[in-house]
Order: structure tokens, then sequence, then C-alpha cells
């Protein structure tokens, strides 16, 4: 791939006010905005009664609840000081899995599951174990499978860490965002370094040897060289298999707690992005394989190893080496996909208890695929995963002809002026310098987007 030709602040502000557009994060094609309720529970019980009891699933379990409030968090969960609601959610959520099981007629087998929230980590060690046995009575988990967890370091439990490990956990997840003490109380999120050392260690100590780590860039009072700091203690220190440096999307229409961190302290977009591209080339320094849009990897990973042989893919939980074709997801506001489409369980938490109490699917909304979501989908998969993609090919695979892709392709023209993309015929490759804006590039490929929406965050 070609060097980027090295840009003067002005240009790069042009860049910005011109691609850096609120779009989807493209973790689906379509995006979860368009699901409808037209999917529910009747079309969810038949795609799995109908699912090749051959294919290999994928598991999603959300847990919904943390003991604190982190103000940039863009998940669905609540805030609990008891641990009540939480034991009642998991008498709950136990059942669902068997509804889920009963649909399926037969034990299928498993080769990926991950836990997220909220913070699964709030689970009590017994709690934990007993979940995950359920899901080996349900399923025929792979010896081989990647069982991940995302944690919360703070005060991690040293008891529900050997838990894990004894549940088979083999990765963990650890929120780290940034290590700034100014910006950890702009975000309400205090969490000394050390504090994250020591649930790494207790991790790596219980044989849950592959360690992730999450960043952020965008926050309130962030700068490009507190950031860069970030990141030179946090891999000096933890050591990662894994880094996610995600953009923090500021969307207080759909997040009302976001309204908490003050705008003006919000860097602003040239700033923002100075901060992602320093802290990418820093993670490149130290070792470490640019993986799309915003992960980092070390070589011999086994997310770096699927980048190389064009096997990554992306879901919900970001790029991953999941291949499996169907993902069930289990908890209020889980995405399932199955090779018919997207389904969505209820989103609040006693909408989602009431309907699986009722011996009934929560699921709520989706969208049933049709051959050219699949087309487009792959396109845009293979643009997030692999910054190229030959159209063409892709029409070919559909019996499309090649031209169904023409006007797409034209209105990549400016994003070809300005070097971000290069069109060759019908491949289609995104450069060094495009790489920041690829969800701007995926947008033109995206037959659902509406122009000048709001509900999304911006591309960089």
């Amino acid at each position: 791939m070609n060097e980027p030709r090295p840009r003067s602040e002005s240009a790069i502000e042009r860049l910005l006010a011109k691609y850096d557009q609120r779009v989807p994060r493209y973790t689906s094609y379509p995006t979860a905005p368009h699901f409808t309720p037209t999917v529910g529970a009747a079309t969810y019980r038949d795609w799995l009664d109908t699912l090749d009891p051959a294919l290999p699933l994928s598991l999603y379990v959300h847990v919904p609840f943390c003991d604190t409030l982190c103000w940039f968090c863009g998940c669905h969960t609540k805030i609990v000081r008891r641990y009540q609601p939480v034991a009642a959610y998991l008498e709950v959520l136990r059942r669902e899995i068997d509804l889920v099981a009963k649909a399926l007629g037969t034990r299928r087998t498993a080769c990926h599951i991950h836990f997220g929230g909220g913070s699964p980590t709030i689970l009590k060690p017994g709690d934990f174990a007993a979940l995950m046995a359920l899901l080996r009575d349900r399923f025929a988990i792979r010896e081989d499978a990647d069982i991940a967890v995302e944690i919360d370091p703070r005060g991690l439990d040293a008891d529900l860490v050997t838990a894990m490990a004894a549940a088979g956990v083999n990765r963990a997840s650890l929120g780290v965002q940034d290590l700034d003490p100014e910006v950890q109380r702009a975000v309400n999120r205090l969490q000394p370094l050390e504090e994250t050392v020591r649930a790494a260690e207790l991790l790596r100590a219980a044989g849950i040897g592959s360690i992730n780590i999450d960043l952020m860039y965008g926050l309130p009072g962030q700068s490009a060289a507190g950031v860069q700091a970030t990141v030179e203690a946090a891999v000096a220190a933890l050591d990662p298999e894994r880094i996610c440096l995600f953009g923090y999307a500021h969307v207080p229409w759909m997040k009302r707690h976001q309204r908490l961190i003050d705008e003006s302290t919000l860097p602003p977009p040239a700033a923002r992005f100075a901060q992602y591209m320093s802290a990418a080339e820093q993670l490149q320094d130290l070792g470490y394989v640019w993986i799309g849009l915003d992960h980092f990897a070390k070589p011999d990973d086994p997310l770096a190893r699927a980048m190389r042989n064009g096997t990554l893919r992306r879901n919900f939980q970001g790029y991953t080496t999941d291949n499996a074709p169907a993902r069930l997801g289990f908890g209020p506001s889980a995405i399932g996909t199955l090779p018919q489409g997207f389904v969505q369980n209820a989103v609040p938490l006693h909408a989602y208890r009431d309907a699986v109490l009722a011996a009934a699917l929560p699921i709520v909304r989706g969208l049933r695929l049709s051959d050219d979501d699949r087309m487009v989908g792959t396109v845009i998969e293979r643009l997030m995963c692999d910054l190229a993609v030959d159209v063409a090919a892709v029409a070919a695979a559909f019996g499309r002809p090649p031209t169904v892709f023409d006007a797409a392709l034209a209105d990549l023209g400016e994003m070809a002026a300005d070097d971000l993309v290069t069109v060759e015929g019908s491949r289609v490759r995104v450069s060094e310098a495009g790489r920041p804006f690829v969800r701007a590039v995926c947008a033109r490929f995206d037959r659902y987007l509406e122009p000048g929406a709001s509900r999304h965050a911006h591309a960089v």
C-alpha cells in the first residue's frame, strides 16, 4: 500500500470538513437503525427451526449492569448498587437460553462465546460458573472455542478470575480508555494504572493469557501528547496482545448521560484526528499491526493472521476471527445474526423480562436480508477489513452484473482525487491516507443511509 503524502494542518482540516460525516460504524449491514418490528419472535423461531444443524454457532451474552456510570458509555446498561437485580436477571437469562435451545431442537456446536455489557465482571463467581455450565449443557462448546469476557479492572475479584479460568475463558478485554486522572475525572471513570495491572496479572496467573485493552481518543481534555502517554504506559505495563483504539462517539440525543460531559472540553475535529493518528503511529512503532480502522495486534496474534490471509471479519464486537455463519444473542438489546437476517431482543430490561417470563422469545425487531443486502454487505465488510475490494467479483458471486456498482464507483471520484482511494476498473483500494476515512468510503455503497442523518457518530 502506498505511503500517504504528508498533509498540512489546513489540508487535514479540509478533508475532515468534507468527509468526517455522521456515518455508521458498519459492524453490520444493513445497520441496526434500519431494523423494524416486521421481524419478531415468530420469525426468529422459524429461522432457528430451519438453521442447518451442521453450522457452528457464535454466542453473545449481554450483562446489562454496572456499579458506576461512565459518562462516555454508549452501551445498554443499568447502574445497580445491590446484587439482587443482577441475580434476578440471571434467572431470566437462563430461561431465555433454554427457550432458544429448545427452538433449535438439537444441541448445536458453538465455537465462539463473548460476554459483553455493561460489566460481566459484576457477576459473582458461582453465578458465572453456573451460567457457563448451562451454556455447555445446552451447546456443544468446542475445545478450541474462543471465550472472551469484557472486564472492568476496578476491583476485579480474584475468585471471579479463578471461576472464569475454570469455565474455559481464554481472552479478556480490559477497559482502560485513558490514564490521565484529569481525563478520567471528566468522564467519571477513576482507574489508576496499578489497578489495571493487578487485573492483568490476576488473569495471566490464572491462565487467561490473551489480554486486549480498549483505549479511547476524543474524550474531554485529551491531547495528542496525553493519548501518546497513555499508549506508552499501557503497553509497557500490560503488554496486551490486542488494542482497540476507539473514537469517543458523542451522541447525547441517544445517550442522555453524555450530557454530563462538558462539550466545550471535547477536542475539535483536527485535534481529535491528531490524537488518533499519533496513537496509531506510536502503536505501529511499538510493533503492533494496524488492523482495519481501529484495532491493533501483535504480528503473531490470530487477528493479525486473519488479516494477512483474508479471513478477517467484522461484527458487533468489532474486528474478529469469528467466522461462524450464525450468532445468537442473549440478554436485553442483544443482536443475533442468522443466514436469513438480523434479530434484536427488547432493549428495556422490563420488556425483555416480561417476554421471557411469558415463555416468548424476546425479539422485538430485526431485518430480513435480501440478496442485494448480502452483496453490499460483502463489499462493505471487505473494505472495513481489507481496505480493498473487487466489486465486480462480488457482484458476479451474487449473479449480478458489474454495473450494479457503477453509481457508487462514480461517487468515489472526489475521494480518489483527494488520494483517499484508488479506483482501477472494478477494484477499489483505500490508501493509507484514506484509512481513517474508510467508514466514509463504505457509506458511498450504503443504500440505506440518509444524507445528513444525525443518529450516527462522526466518521473519524
